[in-house]
């Protein structure tokens, strides 16, 4: 069973608040609380911050009700003519007040072309029941009302055509943008005296005509800021739709028309189009304007590494090999590092480990940070210190090996004779256990002797954990 819901009820049941101005009549006032209630509202005993301010308009007490309490910052206060909830009962549901912009009720101005009395008390009260003012002048009012079928419509339509933010209207829009709900203005059509245009149509567009070509916009372009609204193509695809008998309105102009008609008037009609799309927005697993709409996933993988450069990539043709086979005969790691010139920037060692078949690739959970490298004279990772007992025994296999190195390596012995980049070349070879071959040819293709210096600091540190494990 359907319940209908008390027109002065909102969206939650919640009662509309009203306040009734004070001197209206007692018997008045008694019969407006008893409407109000039976409507599903209520009678407040203060001005309310939303809701109804019922008034009787044209008295001194009006004036300073508005005077005080309206104000932009309280947009959902309105204030209406006591004949408001009468009117409302009548038509079966609650007016909106749709003459009303930025808090404040719309000027208007009722021209003397509408001769008789009864249809503007009719359109005044039709006017504030929605929230407008009908007594401005013409020069203040923002809307002038006057009757159609008059010359003197035509002349107020060329005098103020030209005047932004002022418009002239038949006293039958009035009813229509009530029965509608919402304040449309009618749009100017501009004759051109030396014939038509390219792309213009004698046949006049409607109000149809508009709104079915805002619709087509917003299933094919939704969104202004990806471009497109003014293209050909567009109107084109929509004249080659007149084959189809639901879109037999098409034949009505020519593809030149259609666009024409949204380039004049394209703000106006961004606006209907941006309604249309917030009416009909795809929600997941409807079709959008690019394909089906996913609903988003949640991403709990961790971001990729941040791929080398294509020029660290290349192995240089002279690649030094350090390891091999074990006593056991087990593979072991094999280190290959690149000798190859390398651009100047920030300093990056291109040393490659070829895994083994044992080793397996980094878990998700792992922190890569554990196996960080001793940078120059910073204190060691956590994964390279040892317990003091393991320490001991790592130190005096280090001096053997720098004992059986030391008759490998030559030219290593500094001579104070020889210049400053040699001498450096020599410490560096001494410190990492190289030959002081293998740092020069190093030195010489790179030219920065930090990076030389890291770059055999790291080989050494590698070669160490390799021998210990």
């Amino acid at each position: 069973m359907h319940i209908v819901m008390p027109i002065f009820q909102d969206a939650n049941g919640l009662a509309i608040k009203f306040f009734i101005q004070k001197d209206i009549a007692q018997e008045i006032q008694a019969e407006l609380c008893e409407v109000v209630a039976s409507l599903g509202g209520r009678v407040e005993a203060k001005v309310p911050r939303q809701g109804y301010v019922l008034v009787q308009p044209g008295t001194a007490e009006e004036e300073r009700l508005r005077l005080c309490w309206m104000a932009q910052d309280r947009p959902q206060r309105h204030f209406v003519p006591y004949t408001y909830v009468e009117a409302c009962k009548i038509a079966g549901m609650q007016l909106k007040q749709i003459f009303v912009e930025n808090g404040l009720p719309v000027k208007m101005h009722i021209h003397p072309s509408i001769a008789n009395i009864n249809a503007r008390t009719t359109l005044s009260q039709r006017i504030m029941h929605s929230g407008g003012d009908p007594t401005s002048s013409p020069q203040s009012a923002k809307i002038i009302l006057a009757d159609p079928n008059t010359e003197v419509f035509q002349h107020l339509v060329k005098t103020y055509q030209g005047i932004p933010d002022k418009h002239v209207e038949s006293y039958l829009w009035v009813k229509k943008c009530v029965e509608k709900g919402s304040l449309v203005y009618t749009p100017l059509i501009y004759k051109n005296p030396g014939g038509r245009r390219p792309g213009e149509e004698r046949t006049p567009f409607t109000e149809d005509d508009e709104q079915r070509l805002c619709e087509w916009i917003a299933a094919k372009i939704p969104y202004k800021q990806t471009g497109g609204r003014t293209g050909n193509r567009l109107y084109q695809q929509l004249c080659e739709m007149i084959a189809d008998p639901e879109y037999a309105w098409v034949s009505r102009h020519t593809w030149q028309s259609w666009r024409e008609r949204y380039k004049k008037n394209a703000v106006r009609l961004d606006t209907m189009i941006a309604q249309i799309v917030d009416q009909k927005k795809p929600v997941p697993g409807e079709q959008g304007q690019y394909g089906y709409v996913r609903q988003d996933e949640e991403n709990n993988k961790r971001p990729r590494k941040k791929r080398t450069k294509p020029a660290e990539q290349n192995l240089h043709k002279q690649e030094m090999i350090i390891g091999g086979i074990n006593g056991n005969g087990a593979e072991v790691p094999v280190i290959v590092f690149d000798a190859s010139p390398v651009e100047s920037g920030p300093s990056t060692s291109r040393v490659f480990v070829r895994k083994s078949p044992a080793e397996e690739e980094l878990e998700d959970g792992e922190d890569s940070e554990e196996w960080a490298v001793r940078i120059g004279n910073e204190p060691p990772p956590k994964w390279g210190k040892r317990p003091a007992s393991e320490e001991s025994e790592a130190r005096n296999s280090r001096k053997r090996m720098k004992s059986d190195d030391s008759d490998s390596i030559q030219g290593t012995v500094l001579d104070p004779g020889v210049h400053l980049i040699d001498r450096t070349l020599q410490e560096i070879a001494t410190e990492y256990r190289f030959t002081l071959e293998e740092v020069k040819e190093f030195y010489d293709q790179c030219g920065e002797m930090e990076r030389t210096k890291n770059r055999f600091q790291k080989m050494r540190q590698i070669l160490s954990s390799i021998g210990e494990s």
